[in-house]
């Protein structure tokens, strides 16, 4: 059945065939993939088997494995992904890490557009001493976010923007925004089409979101304290501009583990 599904979704362009096929078949199975190797030679019921090819059909589609499955890994956790937010990206991590780095003892962070909550998250599994804040300015985001935080660790509320902010100050402003432009999500991969336009596209240029947040945070930063947020692909020279030009300082950009240049950061003075 692996072998099958796997050329199936090669055939139809999914970038992991293999693993893909073995996330869904242990979803389906309610077990974990070492276990698809330590029991190999049972047989799948009728209906397993009828359950498998339906989540395989909806992988050749180009559905997002997560979305099938309804779960992400992201740092230690494990998320909750719909519709309704992006699915948790490994490019992100590096914006947990910088805030996890700069976030001073006992100080306030907030992140801005936070969807499915998974930097908010992982930013209060690693620093508990931290204060985080979620904002979005969707009601269908911040239900997934609020329902991935059982403990209520996090202070979420809905935000267009800094809207509803006025006179807070946070330590850290850690943004993962829209940042395609209108032409980039037409040429984009198939799965994309799947997830929330709003979170995805900016505008025309794609830098608008980026654009906003650079006039916007300096107001809401305490001194001493840092804006980081994820840019899309050739942004990074463009966003250290606009935040030099907030009056920033200590400007600079962060590579991802493919080289790219996918976070930019400045800090108040």
């Amino acid at each position: 059945m692996l072998r099958r599904a796997g050329g199936y979704l090669a055939d139809r362009g999914c970038d992991s065939p293999r693993l893909d096929a073995e996330i869904l078949l242990a979803d389906v199975l309610g077990v974990d993939r070492i276990t698809l190797y330590t029991d190999h030679h049972r047989p799948l019921s009728a209906s397993e088997t009828d359950a498998y090819r339906a989540t395989i059909a909806r992988r050749g589609a180009r559905e997002p494995v997560a979305y099938i499955t309804g779960r992400r890994g992201f740092r230690r956790l494990d998320l909750a992904v719909t519709p309704a937010v992006l699915v948790p990206r490994p490019e992100t991590e590096l914006l947990v890490e910088w805030v996890v780095e700069v976030a001073p003892n006992g100080g306030r962070v907030l992140d801005w557009g936070t969807g499915s909550g998974a930097l908010a998250l992982a930013v209060a599994d690693e620093r508990p001493d931290v204060q985080v804040t979620g904002i979005d300015r969707s009601p269908d985001a911040l239900a997934v976010a609020r329902a991935n935080d059982p403990a209520g660790g996090v202070t979420w509320a809905a935000s267009d923007g800094f809207a509803a902010l006025s006179g807070e100050r946070f330590d850290v402003i850690a943004a993962n925004p829209p940042y395609l432009s209108e032409a980039e999500l037409a040429g984009a991969p198939p799965e994309l089409s799947f997830e929330p336009v709003g979170a995805l596209v900016a505008g025309p240029t794609g830098l608008e979101a980026l654009e906003s947040i650079a006039r916007g945070a300096p107001a809401h930063l305490a001194p001493g304290g840092w804006l980081v947020t994820e840019v899309g692909f050739a942004q990074a020279t463009r966003v250290c501009e606009l935040l030099s030009d907030a009056r920033l300082v200590d400007v600079g950009s962060r590579r991802d583990l493919a080289g790219t240049e996918r976070a930019v950061g400045g800090r108040r003075e």
